[in-house]
């Protein structure tokens, strides 16, 4: 089973977003089996998906990863029927070209596609929307379309206008303050920012079923290309135990991580820097991801883990710490004691810093690789350091901008960017081996 469909928008904030978690609590109610996935680098979705909605869900990267990986990344969940959620408009990616794009998956994966259009203030217009999106590329793979913020009445002129322009109609959802999900810090709001949240989801899954065309989505769905396989990976180590922080401060990790982690011999042992009192015991290694450690200052200060953790990465436990994690390790995070590893302050600016993908470079030997191997990465925070190290160059893919980053050495990864192992899978063995040499140790 290859069943796949490709919610994309014409613009960030058309509603593709809300499109998405409606149609896959509506499925979900239906009884059945369903996995998401979201196109690009954004955590917030898929852990929404995974922890409100209750679906997996994964990330499919088109910087991260080759047509071919993603083809696999996908076919691995033949079992389940996937929705796939774009990322801002359709054609939007790196640079004018729009490399990195939705567009771009759902070309690699043979993924049909259905365009989420906002009609907020629209009526025949509509029709050049629909026209535009899907003739701006001979290979638009657009084959149906959603209208959002319309009404029963306007529905009806709209299902003829897109049936025109050779399009599916395949419903629409109504403008309904009730189902609102509201606006995001980072992507979607977490899930204890909302009392009411699971209500709003309920009601959105029942406007779902009554204003969307259901059958003849999942009809569209089973209408794309075979997919191949998930490649097999081979253990390299066994039984090495690494230690995970997960909880409400450290939360955005990617999924793929963790299963990689996994299927190359390693055992991930979850805990929260906010709560426990001890990292876990035989440990090889240490994950300090991303998050929102800044919201948690008061909690992860008087936690007197943070010692502990200091303790153990001074005596040599391989680690690998990204962006919240990261600032973590500092000494103090907006005055508040942290870690104290990196001996510098951390502390929140005003303005998005390094926002985007980068090419990292190694710059020496290290936790993860040789001087001069590289890997594909990303960043996304306000929050800066006044000692954010030298271990990697950091490079725009447009090749203009670049930068030295990362606290690098043969036991410690520790800086902004957020690294998605697949696309260098190097690197985790790198991880992983060290690991299981320190545990035998």
């Amino acid at each position: 089973m290859n069943d796949r469909t490709l919610i994309a928008g014409t613009n960030s904030g058309c509603g593709k977003t809300t499109v998405t978690c409606a149609l896959l609590r509506a499925l979900k109610n239906r009884g059945l089996q369903v996995q998401s996935f979201k196109c690009g680098p954004d955590y917030i979705d898929p852990m929404f998906h995974r922890e409100v909605i209750g679906v997996p869900a994964r990330n499919l990267d088109p910087f991260f990863s080759t047509p071919e990986q993603l083809r696999r990344q996908l076919g691995g969940a033949r079992d389940r029927l996937s929705v796939l959620e774009g990322v801002m408009g359709y054609y939007d990616g790196i640079g004018v070209d729009g490399r990195a794009s939705t567009w771009e998956v759902a070309r690699a994966t043979g993924t049909p596609v259905i365009l989420v259009v906002n009609v907020r203030g629209m009526y025949t217009s509509a029709g050049a929307v629909l026209r535009g999106f899907r003739d701006f590329r001979p290979d638009s793979g657009i084959r149906g379309v959603i209208f959002n913020h319309a009404s029963p009445m306007l529905y009806g002129d709209l299902k003829r206008i897109a049936e025109q322009e050779g399009l599916l109609p395949l419903g629409y959802l109504p403008r309904a303050e009730e189902a609102t999900i509201g606006s995001r810090h980072l992507g979607l709001i977490t899930a204890g920012e909302i009392a009411d949240l699971q209500q709003r989801l309920n009601t959105l899954g029942e406007l779902a079923e009554k204003c969307l065309d259901i059958d003849g989505i999942l009809a569209l769905a089973g209408s794309g290309a075979p997919l191949p396989t998930p490649e097999e990976i081979r253990p390299v180590v066994s039984g090495a135990r690494i230690a995970v922080a997960r909880d409400r401060a450290f939360c955005f990790l990617y999924e793929e991580n963790l299963r990689l982690l996994e299927k190359l011999g390693c055992e991930p042992v979850y805990f929260s820097p906010l709560t426990d009192r001890h990292l876990p015991e035989n440990i090889g290694g240490l994950y300090l991801p991303g998050g929102y450690p800044e919201l948690y200052l008061k909690e992860l200060s008087a936690n007197p883990i943070r010692h502990e953790i200091c303790r153990a990465i001074e005596g040599e436990l391989p680690t690998v710490a990204e962006c919240g994690g990261f600032l973590y390790l500092h000494d103090t995070l907006d005055g508040a004691a942290m870690a104290g590893v990196i001996h510098a302050p951390a502390f929140r600016t005003e303005k998005l810093q390094r926002f985007g993908y980068v090419n990292l470079t190694a710059e020496r030997d290290n936790l993860l690789c040789r001087a001069g191997e590289s890997i594909r990465a990303h960043e996304f925070h306000y929050y800066d350091s006044d000692d954010n190290g030298d271990g990697f160059t950091a490079a725009k893919p447009s090749g203009k901008r670049s930068w030295r980053c990362v606290h690098a050495g043969e036991t410690l990864y520790a800086g902004f960017p957020h690294l998605y192992f697949p696309a260098n899978p190097a690197f985790a063995e790198n991880f992983v081996r060290k690991a299981a040499a320190y545990a035998a140790h």
